[in-house]
């Protein structure tokens, strides 16, 4: 990234009596969301791994009692939840990112209005609470 895409800080929307963002504020929001992005990524090609691994072995589980082909099952169905769920948080963070790079961060994707500093440290500043 050059200098000018992370230039902006201060133009980002803040609520009433906050102070404006500071370049050092809005880096550190980026490099934490992109950490966040990049476990995530890694949690789910683990998990997609898991779950391939899982259905492979369904055929071997052929002789098992309807106690272990349910708990199989349920191990299965709660792994694909997770995995939906860590996709859900990915493409937030990223939309995140590309709304830091947009100079459109803090600002509510539904009502459009400053979602706040404090708001955004605790979520990926697309929603106000």
């Amino acid at each position: 990234m050059t200098a000018t895409a992370h230039s902006g800080a201060a133009a980002l929307p803040v609520r009433p009596g906050e102070k404006r963002w500071t370049e050092a504020e809005l880096e550190a929001v980026r490099s934490e969301l992109a950490a966040e992005a990049a476990a995530l990524r890694a949690d789910i090609e683990r998990a997609e791994s898991d779950i391939a691994s899982r259905l492979g072995d369904a055929v071997g589980d052929a002789g098992d009692d309807q106690a272990d082909v349910g708990a199989k099952t349920f191990e299965r169905e709660h792994e694909l939840a997770l995995t939906h769920n860590a996709r859900e948080l990915l493409a937030q963070n990223e939309r995140a990112l590309a709304r830091i790079d947009a100079s459109t961060y803090g600002t509510c994707e539904s009502c459009g209005e400053p979602i706040g500093k404090a708001g955004c440290r605790h979520s990926p500043g697309l929603h106000c609470a």
